[in-house]
């Protein structure tokens, strides 16, 4: 549990850093007034500030050694990190380095370069995946590009029906089967064929499940319904997909893309109602998943990783007050309208939307505690 915790702080960490690094960075190029960077959330342990060309130490919430110049600073609470600039919360008018005295585009891309950088590390995850071997499900061989290669092929079970006999018998889903009744398949229809000629009769199914083989009974069904499978598991062919370099690069960009396309079309069906609020994860459940997934091995955790990321970028930039996208929404009003927006009107819509957002995850985090 603890491991598990910890792998889970060093994600979140991770992914809020680059999304704050991105934001940092694009302001600096924009010519805007960065007052901290920090690794970490506050309380601040110390912070390094270059002055005069030197590097010099600033402990605990002491104030800056120079106004004009960035604070670096090391935080004690470790999940990811923040970014101060000026102006982004309305003030500093009489400064023109101050965000809400730049041009619109430098603001506009300060705004959504966190989301950008999330995208591209779940970009670089899946280039780096494809790279050293990414696991992936097939049907079959056939369904392998040609300019690619397959290797560690295994029949995983990607799903596991409720009451069925696979299920009684306590198989899950991201199981691998080694062997029924002793024999060992390297083909899906091999093993279906196997399983549908001893329909009534008792098979020992040897399952690998975090790196242990455990031994399942299971009798399948007699008369199974249409579409049902004498077992009710799912199965695909499970193993390690790879490419050279150039094609890693073009399928780590479709992948990203597929992916992204996948979490848009859930949000779609959260917000059309199609999907209950109980289908929302919070901490808790994500926590849970990443101990599941660190058990499958770390080629599967960063693949999560990747996911969360893209999970990360897509819920910031929606049009919401308190998020990334809400301020671009302000911003585009404004670029509208010619003129400065009500700034008191944005503070009072930014804080509501700030509050809205922790009541929310306070509500799933329940949520997630209730199901578990």
């Amino acid at each position: 549990m603890i491991i598990t915790i910890i792998i889970f702080i060093i994600i979140l960490g991770i992914l809020v850093f680059v999304h704050e690094f991105g934001h940092f960075i694009v302001a600096k190029k924009s010519g805007m007034r960065v007052d901290e960077f920090g690794f970490g959330f506050p309380p601040r342990i110390a912070g390094i500030q270059k002055v005069n060309g030197r590097l010099k130490w600033v402990w605990g919430h002491k104030d800056p050694l120079d106004t004009e110049k960035t604070v670096y600073s090391f935080n004690w609470i470790p999940l990811g990190g923040f970014v101060k600039i000026r102006g982004e919360n309305n003030e500093g008018e009489d400064d023109p380095r101050s965000f809400i005295n730049r041009p619109f585009w430098g603001r506009f891309f300060t705004l959504v370069a966190g989301v950008c950088m999330n995208l591209l590390l779940a970009c670089c995850i899946f280039i780096g995946g494809y790279m050293v071997g990414l696991p992936v499900a097939v049907n079959s061989l056939s369904e392998i590009p040609a300019h690619s290669t397959f290797s560690q092929p295994q029949i995983g079970i990607l799903d596991v029906l409720a009451g069925e006999p696979a299920a009684k018998a306590g198989i899950l889903p991201n199981d691998v089967v080694v062997s029924v009744d002793g024999q060992s398949f390297t083909a899906i229809s091999d093993l279906q064929s196997y399983v549908g000629s001893h329909k009534g009769q008792s098979l020992d199914f040897v399952i690998l499940r975090d790196k242990k083989e455990l031994t399942f009974h299971i009798t399948p069904l007699t008369n199974p319904g249409p579409d049902q499978g004498p077992t009710g598991i799912e199965l695909a062919l499970v193993g390690r997909l790879k490419y050279s370099p150039v094609f890693a690069i073009i399928e780590g960009v479709k992948t990203t893309g597929m992916e992204l396309s996948a979490i848009v079309g859930g949000l779609y069906q959260l917000f059309s109602g199609q999907l209950g609020f109980s289908s929302l994860g919070g901490p808790v459940k994500i926590a849970k998943l990443t101990g599941q997934v660190a058990g499958m091995g770390f080629v599967f955790l960063m693949q999560f990783m990747a996911f969360l990321s893209l999970n990360l970028a897509v819920l910031n930039i929606l049009p919401f007050p308190a998020l990334d996208g809400g301020r671009v929404l302000f911003l585009l009003v404004e670029k509208i309208r010619g003129k400065r927006n009500n700034q008191k009107f944005e503070q009072i819509a930014n804080t509501a939307g700030f509050v809205f957002l922790i009541l929310l995850m306070v509500a799933v985090t329940i949520n997630d505690i209730v199901r578990k």
